[in-house]
């Protein structure tokens, strides 16, 4: 919980205030800047039913090769 406030503290500073969750997996100062992931991120935790992993990868038009 602590660290979601935190997130939302830094991110109203930069005038991106729902960016706050993305942020747990947007480590990058330039990502959290302009409010789009560069570099993809893995976070994988258990609960006690599933074993989940969140991917984060750049979706921005100037980041793919399409």
């Amino acid at each position: 919980k602590r660290t979601i406030e935190k997130f939302e503290n830094e991110a109203a500073e930069l005038g991106k205030g729902s960016f706050k969750y993305a942020w747990v997996l947007d480590k990058l100062k330039a990502e959290r800047e302009r409010g789009i992931t560069i570099d993809i991120a893995l976070w994988k935790f258990e609960t006690p039913k599933y074993y989940v992993t969140v991917i984060d990868a750049p979706g921005h038009r100037d980041l793919i090769k399409n």
